[in-house]
């Protein structure tokens, strides 16, 4: 049990009774299991939601965050153990609703937005009829409105083209485009509570500030807001009120600008330190070039829609030791360009080629060989993992690819888990008992087993807390600076970027629109989408800019 002090609220909190409370929890506690296997997920926590407020619970992975707000809305698990001496919803005590009266709460009353779009949304369901299902279900718009409505949303909620999106699935689309439509069907029927449970996290800078525009003039309409997200940029200018979380307990309370400009935890200094600041790192001095594109071209032929040009021309050069960011918005082309530099995906015209020869010049058995100098760090670990394997079998499976002796296998691992600073207790560990910053240097390890010469990583932390995510950050700093290895780091956060990059390419529409030093694009950008998506990026030293 956590013995930190926690630090008083800064202002008090609304007295009980009082007309624009909404939501009231005192002394919630949440667990799992019985006996020694017993885990206390939330321990004692209180607060209250008032109408149009918007409340922020951050915190580390694991912290209880995400239990806090399930537990609202009866989405705790069947094996979880909840006690409170208040759990109130405008005045309902939701300690005593059965499962169909939280079902009649739930996106009515209460709409809720979960970070994995993709399991949240039916595959088999079209977005326009997942976003129509509240509409018709709680009888908000006649039916003859309903087609129209579902547009508004989808527009409201940024999805270009919203006519033609509503009739697509869920794997048709991006994964900041789910993500958007989420939120659409979360706020359809026009609840008076949304939780918004890291509702941010995989949209764009450009994006995040459509979405934040949007809840907080759902805020300023009185909806209230309970957001649970790691991302400080986000709450800094979004939330009135924070609560800081740590090992299921609320550590520090207070008003947004306080928490953030004026922390008094350690723990929450901890969080504020660690988002990217405005460091950019120093140019290398003049290497070789190892990869190079010249006039990349790829385009898709979809059913019943024009065909659609990802990447039109793209050229760009990769020098050993470097790191070039690519950055843009969903769609813009980045991630296939990404694949194409590995020789995944072929291009439909241009080249792509290792110490100038391209794949197509190599024969099956060069490709194979050089496939390994090109290797990739994807944002979701644990899908291109085989879930049978442990962390070894992971690591040597490339090492076994490669034909590294069996007597040689152990003592690259153990090398490789000191690059990650990783311990060798997680080697008989399989990837989902792992935390995410862990599967994630996993990720790296696995990727550096075969000595690459440049690694493609395609948005490797955008899925972390910000204090793991600056670990992963100086992790790839570190192994860069001892091995010489090059990296693509693609990404749509521009703070991340900013950290790592040397060179930077923007890219929009599948073309690059600028190219440059790091110091100039983020100091000195010549073109008007580059410094759009510059002011965009949420910061936590924003917390005054909540009018939009």
């Amino acid at each position: 049990m956590s013995t930190e002090p926690r630090t008083a609220p800064a202002s008090a909190a609304p007295e009980k009774g009082t007309a624009t409370e909404l939501v009231r929890v005192e002394d919630l506690t949440v667990s799992f299991g019985r006996g020694r296997r017993r885990v206390e997920a939330v321990r004692g926590v209180s607060f209250t939601v008032r109408r149009g407020e918007i409340v922020a619970v951050v915190g580390e992975s694991g912290s209880g965050k995400s239990v806090t707000a399930r537990t609202l809305v009866g989405l705790a698990g069947d094996e979880a153990d909840v006690g409170a001496s208040t759990l109130a919803f405008d005045g309902t005590d939701l300690r005593g609703l059965d499962a169909r009266r939280l079902r009649a709460l739930r996106g009515r009353r209460i709409g809720f937005v979960l970070q994995d779009a993709l399991g949240s949304l039916d595959p088999l369901r079209r977005i326009g009829a997942e976003v129509a299902e509240p509409l018709r279900e709680h009888r908000t718009v006649p039916r003859s409105g309903i087609r129209d409505e579902v547009e508004r949303l989808l527009d409201a909620a940024g999805i270009p083209d919203p006519g033609n999106r509503a009739a697509q699935y869920p794997h048709q689309l991006s994964g900041g485009l789910r993500q958007r439509a989420l939120i659409a069907s979360a706020l359809a029927a026009r609840p008076d509570l949304l939780i918004a449970d890291e509702p941010t996290t995989a949209l764009d800078a450009t994006v995040q500030q459509q979405i934040l525009r949007l809840l907080r003039a759902r805020a300023r309409e009185g909806t209230a807001v309970l957001l649970i997200s790691h991302d400080l940029g986000v709450v800094g200018e979004l939330a009135d009120r924070i609560n800081v979380m740590k090992d299921g307990r609320f550590v520090e309370e207070g008003p947004a600008r306080q928490i953030l400009t004026t922390p008094r935890h350690p723990y929450t200094r901890a969080l504020v330190a660690a988002v990217p600041g405005e460091e950019i790192r120093a140019a290398p001095g003049p290497a070789p070039v190892l990869l190079r594109a010249d006039g990349l071209v790829k385009r898709y032929r979809l059913p019943g829609r024009p065909e659609l040009t990802a990447v039109d021309g793209v050229s760009l050069t990769v020098h050993a030791g470097e790191t070039l960011g690519v950055v843009g918005e969903s769609g813009s082309g980045k991630t296939t360009v990404g694949r194409m530099l590995m020789g995944l995906v072929p291009p439909d015209s241009g080249r792509v080629a290792l110490d100038g020869r391209t794949w197509t010049e190599r024969t099956r058995a060069e490709q194979r060989a050089s496939r390994r100098r090109v290797q990739m760090i994807h944002q979701y670990p644990l899908g291109s993992f085989d879930p049978r394997y442990t962390a070894r079998q992971l690591i040597e499976e490339p090492l076994r690819a490669t034909r590294t002796p069996r007597a040689e296998r152990a003592a690259r691992v153990t090398e490789l888990l000191g690059y990650v600073d990783l311990d060798p207790g997680i080697l008989d560990r399989r990837a989902r008992d792992l935390s995410g910053g862990q599967r994630q240097r996993l990720a790296i390890a696995r990727a550096l087993a075969p000595r690459p010469d440049v690694v493609v990583c395609d948005e490797p932390v955008s899925a972390l807390d910000a204090s793991v995510q600056a670990q992963v950050l100086d992790v790839l700093i570190h192994i860069q600076e001892r091995l010489g290895v090059a990296y693509v780091f693609i990404s749509h956060d521009l703070g991340v970027v900013r950290r790592l990059s040397h060179r930077v390419a923007v890219m929009k529409d599948g073309r690059i629109v600028e190219e440059g030093p790091a110091e100039q694009i983020f100091h000195a950008p010549r073109h008007p989408y580059t410094s759009a998506l510059l002011a965009a990026v949420p910061r936590p030293d924003r917390t005054g800019r909540k009018q939009f």
